[in-house]
Formats: C-alpha cells, structure tokens, sequence
C-alpha cells in the first residue's frame, strides 16, 4: 500500500522512519538485453545466455545500473508526496552492488527517509533505498537517493 505525505514538508518531517517496501517485480533476461541495448553495454556476464550458464554466477545477471535505474518505478509504489509541482532528482549520495541480481530474480525497494533539508521553493530529501532480492541474503543494492520536492503554491 503507497504511504501519502500530504506535503514536502510532510515527507522532510518523517526523517528516520521507515516508509514501506515495494511490490516484487521481475528482472527477466528480456529486461536486461533492453538494458543493454539502451546503454552499449553487452558484456557477456549480462547477455549470453549459453557462456554465463558456466560463468561465476550460473546465468546471467542484471546490470548494476540497471538494478539503480529500477529505483524510481519501485520507490513510486513505497509512497508519494502531495502538493508537489516538481521533483527533481538531485543525485546519489552513496551507492553499492552488493549482490548480483540473477535473470529471473524478483527484486523491491524498502525505502527509509534518512535526512531532509528546506531548500529555497520546497525540500531536499535523502532516502536510503535498499533493492532486496527474494530469498537473497545480501540486498543487489544500498542507495541515498537525493530528491528535491518543489511544493505548489498551496502546500509548503
């Protein structure tokens, strides 16, 4: 179930709580050739099927980016923030690969508000976004997302 802040301010108030966890969602090889073709990076480990079967990993695996690049479509199910005009994304604090994501794998995002700060129009906030991977004992992935949320005129 997606948590709604009423606010920015709503969202930069909830500094150190836990938000939720996203629904699974599959990372399927036909997801990850996309990946590769998008971004030029066809390196074996991700795209060949046949020679990965007896690589370190057994199959192939997800690209790190685009475990990364799956946070925003994860965190929109954690929760939303209303009286926003713009959000922007302001950038990555931290991030680290921890665990290869396997084709198949079904991967979510459990998301923590870590630190917010009023900027000028609305707030920066600093999310901690761990990507678990089902049945994994080691998440794919620790973030600090960094997002500024400029409030409409009628919420601050």
């Amino acid at each position: 179930m997606t948590k709604v802040f009423p606010s920015p301010a709503a969202l930069a108030a909830a500094v150190g709580t836990h938000v939720g966890s996203s629904d699974w969602i599959v990372v399927d090889q036909d997801r990850i050739d996309l990946f590769a073709d998008a971004t030029g990076d066809h390196q074996w480990i991700h795209v060949d099927v046949g020679r990965a079967a007896s690589g370190p990993f057994g199959t192939t695996i997800a690209h790190g980016f685009l475990t990364l690049s799956l946070i925003p479509v994860l965190v929109k199910q954690v929760y939303r923030t209303e009286g926003v005009a713009m959000a922007v994304n302001y950038g990555l604090n931290k991030v680290r690969f921890m665990h290869p994501v396997r084709a198949g794998a079904k991967v979510r995002a459990v998301v923590d508000v870590v630190a917010a700060d009023e900027v000028p129009g609305g707030h920066q906030v600093v999310l901690k976004v761990t990507v678990e991977i089902d049945g994994a004992d080691k998440p794919a992935c620790v973030a600090e997302t960094v997002t500024r949320l400029y409030a409409s005129s009628t919420h601050s």
